[in-house]
């Protein structure tokens, strides 16, 4: 391919990418500065080679599926964020009140926004995570907080009303027995714990162990679908795109959006941001996902974009590097 071919290929994704329409050769001629026809048979040689297709309601072309894996791989230039982008995401990322994790599910938000297209953050499966300490934190006569740490070093809070006809004494005595007995316990276990090891002891010495016993599996729930492994933004922005125009489609995709187990094929050990567009990708032949891996001081997980396969790749590979960079730097 020449220069001139490889440039109306690379207008021609982009024109799409922004219109959802196909492009005729007379759009074009300003831009090429040159003849309609000369653009015209340049189309059908792209045509010829895979890049292009054409539709039946239109004389247009349209990329296929082939078009945007050469235009990624040879044509795609890093789009630069705009001041508000960066500064939205640095307001999050600077923010020194969250834990990474909380902040990494924060700026995927931010992006699924910007993007208008599906995000997730896959983190590693809470089974390799395992109970460090629990701690409870008197804030006044009536108040406590729950402090849960595991072997990563991820830390959430809990606050809460001491529960009824129960003294600070009895709630630190429950944590003091939870730490002697759970820890080194994986997280998803704990409850079996504290149900089956936990209870019966509480019971023998605290007269509303229930009560007690109620804070501390309230704690872990809490602890477990913050920290669970799947986190959606966005989730409905990809029914919105023009590509899901009957309830079929719409179905289907929902469908794969709630199968867990599909979704869990997207994470990666990647270290680059990689694109898989179509049939590249585990999850849906009609989409692009686009993805990498993350990893600060031991916590590991997947960020990843999905989108159609009209997407808007420069943008969000450029957003997606933003980030990556930025956290672990």
């Amino acid at each position: 391919m020449n220069n001139r071919q490889n440039e109306l290929l690379r207008l021609i994704v982009e024109t799409y990418i922004k219109t959802v329409k196909p492009v005729g050769s007379k759009s074009l001629v300003k831009k090429l500065k040159c003849s309609s026809a000369t653009i015209r048979n340049d189309m059908a040689y792209l045509e010829s080679l895979g890049y292009l297709e054409k539709t039946h309601i239109s004389s247009g072309r349209v990329p296929s599926e082939s078009g945007y894996k050469y235009y990624v791989d040879n044509l795609m230039k890093p789009k630069e964020l705009t001041g508000d982008e960066v500064l939205k995401l640095q307001t999050i990322l600077n923010n020194k009140d969250l834990v990474i994790s909380d902040a990494i599910v924060k700026c995927m938000e931010i992006i699924s926004d910007i993007t208008n297209y599906t995000s997730i953050v896959l983190g590693k499966d809470s089974d390799n995570n395992t109970l460090k300490q629990v701690s409870i934190v008197p804030i006044d006569d009536k108040k406590i907080v729950a402090v849960v740490v595991t072997n990563t070093g991820h830390v959430e809070n809990k606050q809460s009303n001491i529960p009824e006809a129960i003294s600070m004494d009895e709630m630190i005595k429950a944590c003091e027995l939870i730490n002697r007995k759970l820890v080194g316990t994986k997280l998803s276990d704990i409850n079996s714990k504290l149900e089956y090891e936990i209870k019966p002891i509480i019971a023998s010495q605290i007269k509303a162990y229930e009560r007690v016993m109620n804070f501390f599996y309230d704690a872990f729930n809490d602890f477990n679908v913050k920290n669970s492994d799947i986190f959606f933004q966005g989730k409905t922005n990809i029914l919105k795109q023009p590509e899901y125009d009957s309830p079929e489609k719409i179905k289907n995709m929902i469908g794969k959006l709630e199968n867990l187990d599909l979704i869990k094929k997207i994470e990666t050990d990647d270290k680059d941001v990689n694109i898989f567009i179509g049939e590249e990708n585990k999850f849906d032949p009609n989409v692009t996902v686009i993805r990498t891996s993350y990893n600060i001081d031991g916590e590991e997980g997947t960020i990843a974009i999905i989108g159609p396969k009209r997407m808007e790749y420069d943008k969000v590979v450029t957003l997606l590097n933003y980030l990556k960079n930025y956290i672990e730097r």
